[in-house]
């Protein structure tokens, strides 16, 4: 008989609590909060890359390792008595339920649109209910990569209606930030330089946004293309007796303008 997920998630528990037990695995006992911070962000990015290479099962296995890490956070936390699983599930089914009221209760929202601005509504009135003052941009960690980061803050700006008009407007934005850091460059001021390759990054990620594109997912296929362009050259030239560190600027040129046509032929 197939059991239900309520008592597979017990049988998991159970696991945790026996791998943390006195005589359970020496590695998982003298873990903490803060030693599997690497291995919760190397599970989430695991996740990722199942679900871009589309592989089903793949993604069902990664999902779990991911939960893993959620399940042995909390146990951590109930061992110290700050909380247990049952407070993190009931936390998060009290939030779900509370800001899905088109859902759950009586409002009526139309588009995912609507649908998010009502989420932060929501959120800025229990702030408002706990005593605390709350940004439209709160809720973007400062830990996520950078390009994720602001791409994120500038979706959470975009909507109160603080935003471009489209991708277009945008990159005239570009166009200006691309001549302020060409004149930062020529300057020779490291921090005017620094700012202003930051204020064009910024405003390129807004054209990726808003034209409905993931700029982190973008520069991915970027530097994959990279990559590949130049192992393949690094091939060709291996295959002449020869290595990309030792030939001159000019032949590298040569070998990648090489790569790049064979590219397109195929």
């Amino acid at each position: 008989m197939t059991q239900s997920p309520a008592a597979l998630f017990e049988t998991l528990l159970d696991i945790m609590a026996r791998l943390r037990s006195p005589g359970g695995c020496p590695w998982d006992r003298e873990q903490t909060p803060a030693s599997l911070k690497p291995y919760l962000i190397e599970e989430a990015y695991e996740v990722l890359e199942a679900i871009d290479a589309g592989e089903p099962r793949a993604l069902s296995e990664e999902l779990g390792d991911l939960l893993f890490q959620v399940v042995f956070h909390a146990r951590l936390a109930e061992e110290h008595g700050d909380f247990a699983m049952p407070d993190v599930l009931r936390g998060l089914i009290d939030k779900m339920v509370t800001r899905h009221p088109h859902v759950f209760a009586d409002a009526a929202v139309s588009t995912p649109r609507e649908a998010l601005v009502q989420w932060e509504q929501l959120k800025q009135r229990e702030a408002v209910t706990k005593g605390r003052t709350r940004s439209i941009l709160d809720g973007v960690p400062r830990a996520m990569p950078s390009l994720v980061r602001a791409q994120r803050t500038q979706a959470k700006a975009a909507r109160v209606g603080f935003d471009w008009r489209d991708a277009r407007a945008a990159w005239e934005k570009v166009r200006e930030e691309v001549d302020e850091a060409g004149e930062a460059i020529a300057s020779g001021d490291s921090a005017r330089i620094r700012e202003e390759l930051g204020d064009l990054l910024f405003s390129l990620v807004n054209v990726a946004r808003l034209a409905s594109m993931d700029a982190e997912d973008t520069l991915h296929g970027a530097t994959e293309k990279f990559r590949r362009r130049f192992t393949e050259m690094e091939a060709e030239l291996i295959a002449q007796g020869k290595s990309v560190d030792s030939v001159a600027q000019a032949e590298l040129e040569q070998a990648w303008e090489t790569v790049k046509a064979a590219e397109r032929r195929r």
